[in-house]
C-alpha cells in the first residue's frame, strides 16, 4: 500500500488547511514581501557562504567544512516551509494533501534533528582544535569528518521517520485546521480525535534526548575549551579562540533555544500565537542570521569574500 493510500484510509479526506502568519497579519501583502525578501538573503548568503569555502582552499579544513554543512541544512530547511507559504498566499489557498503534508514533516524532522547533532560535532571540532591542537590534524582528518556527518544525517532523518508516519496514521475526525504555517508534528497531532497521550510522551521523549545530549557535548566541549583559554599565556591566542567559540555559541543558543521552548516547555506554556512566532524564528530567522554570524565575525571568511570580489587592500596598495 502506498503513502498516500495509507494516508487517506486513516484520516478520510486528504487535505488539511494550513492556518498561517498572514491570517494573523493585518498587512499580509507587507508582511509576504518581507518574507520573500528574508527568504532571498537568507539562501543567497548561505549558498554565499558554501561557495567561498568550496573554492577557497585556505577554508579547507574540518570547521569550515563543518559550517558549509550547516549552510545546507539551512538552505533546504528554510526552502521546506518558505515557498509553499508564499505560494499559497499568491494562490489563494491554503490546503495541503495529506502526502504533502507527511512529505514536509519528514524533511523538517530530518532536518532539524540532523542540524542539532551537526551543532554538537562542531563544538566537538573546537574543543579539539584548541585543547588538542598537536593531535587535532589526526583526531579531525578527513574521514573522521565525513564520518561525524553521516552520523548526524542518519540520525537526524531516524526522527523523521520514526515519527512522522505514526502522526500521519491517526484519525483526524474535526477540524482539519494546522494552527501553524507548515506541517509540524505536534500541531497536526493536537488535530487527532484519538488518544495520542502515549504517542506525545514518546514525542517527548525523544525531543529531549535530542536535544540533551548534543547540548551535554556542547556543554562539556565548551567547558573544557574555557579552562584551556584561561590558561593561555598568548593574549591573541585567547582572543582568536574567544571570537570563534563565540559564533558558535550564538548559533547554539539561538537555535537549540527555539528548540526548547517547541520541544520541552509544557503544554500550558503554548498558545497558537506564541507557537508560531517561535516557529518563524528558528524556520524563517536562523536561516537569514548563520552565514552573517559566520562571515562578519571570521576573518579568513572575509578576506575570502574580498578575493571573490576583487578587492584590493587600498591602503596597503597606496603604500607600496
Amino acid at each position: 500500500m502506498d503513502l498516500t493510500t495509507w494516508m487517506n484510509n486513516y484520516t478520510g479526506q486528504s487535505d488539511f488547511t494550513l492556518v498561517g502568519l498572514f491570517s494573523q497579519s493585518k498587512h499580509p501583502s507587507l508582511l509576504a514581501v518581507v518574507i520573500f525578501v528574508i527568504f532571498l538573503m537568507a539562501l543567497t548568503g548561505n549558498a554565499l557562504l558554501t561557495l567561498l569555502i568550496l573554492f577557497d582552499i585556505h577554508l579547507h579544513t574540518p570547521m569550515y567544512f563543518f559550517i558549509s554543512q550547516l549552510s545546507l541544512m539551512d538552505m533546504m530547511y528554510i526552502s521546506v516551509t518558505v515557498p509553499k507559504m508564499l505560494m499559497d498566499q499568491v494562490l489563494g489557498s491554503h490546503k495541503i494533501s495529506a502526502a504533502a503534508c507527511g512529505m514536509q514533516m519528514f524533511l523538517y524532522l530530518t532536518l532539524v534533528g540532523s542540524e542539532y547533532l551537526l551543532l554538537a560535532a562542531m563544538s566537538y571540532d573546537r574543543y579539539v582544535a584548541i585543547c588538542h591542537p598537536l593531535r587535532y590534524p589526526v583526531l579531525m582528518n578527513h574521514r573522521v569528518c565525513l564520518l561525524l556527518m553521516s552520523v548526524c544525517w542518519v540520525l537526524g532523518s531516524l526522527d523523521g521517520f520514526m515519527l512522522t508516519p505514526i502522526t500521519m496514521t491517526f484519525p483526524f475526525c474535526g477540524s482539519r485546521e494546522i494552527h501553524n504555517f507548515f506541517c509540524e508534528a505536534p500541531a497536526v497531532t493536537k488535530l487527532s480525535c484519538s488518544d495520542t497521550w502515549l504517542y506525545e510522551t514518546l514525542m517527548y521523549v525523544c525531543c529531549v534526548l535530542m536535544i540533551i545530549i548534543p547540548v551535554t557535548v556542547i556543554s562539556g566541549s565548551y567547558s573544557s575549551i574555557l579552562l584551556t583559554v584561561l590558561r593561555m599565556n598568548s593574549a591573541e591566542g585567547r582572543k582568536k579562540a574567544l571570537a570563534t567559540c563565540s559564533s558558535h555559541m550564538t548559533v547554539v543558543i539561538l537555535f537549540y533555544g527555539a528548540a526548547i521552548y517547541t520541544y520541552i516547555f509544557p503544554a500550558s506554556l503554548h498558545t497558537p500565537e506564541k507557537d508560531m512566532v517561535v516557529s518563524v524564528f528558528y524556520t524563517i530567522v536562523t536561516p537569514l542570521l548563520n552565514p552573517l554570524i559566520y562571515s562578519f565575525r571570521n576573518k579568513n571568511v572575509t578576506e575570502a569574500m574580498k578575493k571573490l570580489l576583487g578587492v584590493k587592500p587600498f591602503f596597503q596598495e597606496s603604500l607600496k
